[in-house]
């Protein structure tokens, strides 16, 4: 999976490597913004993802550190529209071989890794987004941070859920947060869960509508899953408006 975020980087790196060849930015690159504070290189590679350029701190030095620089919002909307443009040209994500596109799934009521009640039963109306995962799981520690920025970026909006179920135990789990944050709703010992839909690939993503209907579902990690994933919400979001509309 490294391979694949460095490939993801390296459009948005070009600028970089058109100023200097001398330069090569990779997982051990020390990557910080302007505040000082050094980025994982998961981390800033979905940065890069979400508005942000790269340069080098001191472009005659070869083994210099690199800054996080925000895009203006012209650059960042010319940057999403290429990106969109070219995650459309490939193939859409495999289906799992775990759920049908369009079942009635039969959903689920336990409660994640604070205690609380999460009944997904309950949530008729909105847009359920899960991710099932574990801790030594490759590709579903890569897309942590990128899962991330896709919670923010509906984080103002209320008609979207998003509930991450792990495998591992509680205490593995928060030891694994306390390093690695992960802003899905977060089941411990969702073993249980995954048995129930016989899933056995991971990471493996599912979309539900508003309905209780699967929409989008895949395992593992293609290069424009996250694309998918996000389209497909917006996709759901857009039809409930256009439908609240009609009425």
């Amino acid at each position: 999976m490294r391979v694949f975020f460095l490939g993801l980087c390296l459009s948005f790196c070009s600028l970089l490597s058109a100023q200097t060849t001398r330069h090569v930015v990779g997982e051990h690159s020390i990557v910080k913004d302007s505040t000082g504070k050094q980025y994982s290189y998961e981390e800033w590679q979905a940065m890069l993802q979400n508005d942000y350029s790269i340069k080098a701190v001191n472009p005659n030095d070869a083994k210099t550190e690199f800054l996080l620089v925000k895009l203006s919002e012209k650059k960042a909307a010319e940057r999403r529209a290429l990106r969109n443009e070219a995650m459309e040209r490939l193939p859409r994500p495999k289906e799992s071989n775990f759920f049908r596109t369009g079942e009635r799934l039969t959903l689920f009521n336990t409660t994640d890794i604070n205690g609380k009640n999460v009944n997904l039963k309950n949530l008729k109306g909105k847009v359920i987004v899960l991710n099932f995962w574990f801790i030594n799981c490759a590709p579903c520690r890569s897309e942590i941070p990128l899962l991330n920025a896709l919670v923010d970026s509906f984080k103002t909006n209320d008609k979207v859920v998003f509930v991450a179920v792990a495998l591992d135990d509680k205490l593995s789990i928060i030891d694994f947060l306390n390093k690695n944050p992960f802003n899905y709703t977060i089941i411990d010992n969702g073993r249980f869960i995954a048995n129930r839909y016989a899933i056995n690939l991971y990471p493996t993503h599912l979309i539900v509508d508003p309905e209780g209907k699967v929409y989008f579902h895949a395992s593992g990690l293609a290069t424009n899953t996250l694309h998918w994933i996000q389209k497909s919400i917006n996709e759901l979001l857009e039809k409930k408006e256009t439908t609240a509309g009609t009425h």
